[in-house]
């Protein structure tokens, strides 16, 4: 907020990168090394698939770089899936071991006469 009470709004940041031996201008809040980070990946994985296959259209190198990387973002999704699966019904079974062991201390004290 200003001195005088106005709202300034931040406006997105420009930041330049370059992916297959382009530079692109990306436009967003994001911190400066993240999207660098970001950039420096789809940038491997179109090298990646560039020294992999015969083609040299930069289109299809793209489009089979997303391909691939969605296809690593599913498969962390899955593996996420699974792992709450797992963590859900662990923590059931230690739910219940838990209600026993304190119906047992509860049982244990009432024998003693304790209420």
């Amino acid at each position: 907020m200003e001195k005088d009470g106005s709202v300034t709004e931040t406006l997105p940041q420009t930041i330049k990168v370059e992916i297959y031996n382009h530079i692109y201008n990306i436009r967003g809040d994001d911190n400066n090394d993240y999207v660098q980070q970001l950039a420096a990946y789809v940038d491997e994985k179109m090298r990646e698939i560039s020294s992999n296959t015969l083609t040299v259209d930069s289109l299809r190198v793209a489009i089979l770089a997303a391909v691939n990387i969605a296809d690593e973002l599913h498969q962390l999704k899955k593996q996420n899936e699974e792992m709450d699966k797992v963590l859900g019904e662990r923590s059931g079974q230690f739910s219940s071991l838990l209600d026993q062991y304190l119906k047992k201390g509860n049982d244990l004290s009432r024998e003693d006469g304790d209420f």
